[in-house]
């Protein structure tokens, strides 16, 4: 549903994004990840058609944003980090005044006003936008992205100023519309939240994919581009003789227990060594988490 093929925003000598080659399924819940200035908001921008590549390209449902950016924002609702509103009008005026931007009959928009505001839980707020929260401009925000019944959702920092009832109300409502079929990217630096509602994730540094797949595989991508070592714990029933690996770093060992640094999962060549001759009782891996990963990565580059 949205493809980049070497996708680059280039702002004088910097790359904000370099060469991006992106998929995100149909119907997919993807989570782009990455700290402030990895290029994401760039890429964004680029896919709702707001700026225009450097080079190459960006397509969703077969649109090529950048040659009919109205045709492919017909199909898309975006939501941006910063979401504005005219304060002297309610929320239904707002959602009113954009809907009549979109070719769907005055009766099609108040119904699809009615509905979104009750999803987002402002249905009955009659006060003037301009007396919102943060949270609650955020929600109205969800609301307008959704008015054109899109296909793609893009959504960026949508939790941000959201309280926790909110940030549980988003995440129902990315479930309900992921059950309808709609492809949602959620573009977010707090790997947390993302986990939570996303089967699979895209994460960004310096402008490039540096790591892509469900959360285990990005935890697998991740844990090859880190220094950080796995750790082998291991028990046996006799004394545990001194053990050499190539891909040992540090091993402590004590009597029948073990503790193993490595850049590699080694277990199986460990129960070959050990089996028979010290028997196994107990052998797991212990990896970092996901979130310290994640941090080490963006340190290192």
């Amino acid at each position: 549903m949205i493809t980049t093929r070497n996708l680059t925003k280039v702002y004088g000598e910097k790359a904000a994004v370099n060469n991006l080659n992106l998929e995100v399924g149909d119907g997919e819940v993807f989570g782009f990840l990455g700290p402030n200035g990895a290029g994401k908001s760039t890429t964004i921008l680029m896919l709702t058609g707001m700026i225009e590549p450097t080079s190459g390209n960006c397509l969703v449902d077969g649109i090529d944003v950048a040659r009919n950016p109205l045709k492919a924002k017909e199909i898309i609702g975006y939501l941006p980090e910063d979401v504005g509103f005219y304060g002297n009008l309610t929320a239904e005026q707002n959602l009113d005044y954009v809907g009549k931007f979109y070719p769907m009959s005055s009766k099609i928009r108040r119904e699809r006003i009615a509905s979104l505001l009750e999803l987002v839980r402002l249905k009955d707020v009659t006060q003037t936008v301009g007396g919102y929260s943060r949270g609650m401009n955020q929600r109205l925000g969800l609301a307008q992205a959704l008015l054109n019944d899109p296909k793609v959702v893009i959504l960026d920092e949508p939790t941000a100023n959201l309280d926790p009832e909110g940030v549980f109300q988003f995440r129902e409502i990315i479930r309900q519309l992921s059950e309808e079929g709609k492809t949602i990217l959620i573009c977010s630096h707090v790997l947390s939240e993302i986990k939570q509602v996303c089967k699979t994730l895209g994460i960004l540094s310096q402008g490039e994919l540096v790591a892509r797949g469900s959360v285990e595989e990005v935890e697998k991508q991740l844990i090859e581009k880190s220094k950080i070592p796995l750790k082998i714990i291991l028990e046996t029933k006799e004394t545990l003789p001194e053990i050499k690996d190539p891909n040992i770093e540090k091993i402590e060992i004590d009597g029948n227990h073990a503790v193993i640094y490595t850049q590699k999962d080694i277990r199986n060549e460990l129960s070959d060594l050990l089996r028979k001759d010290f028997g196994i009782i107990e052998m797991h891996l212990e990896s970092p988490a996901l979130e310290e990963l994640f941090l080490n990565v963006y340190r290192r580059e």
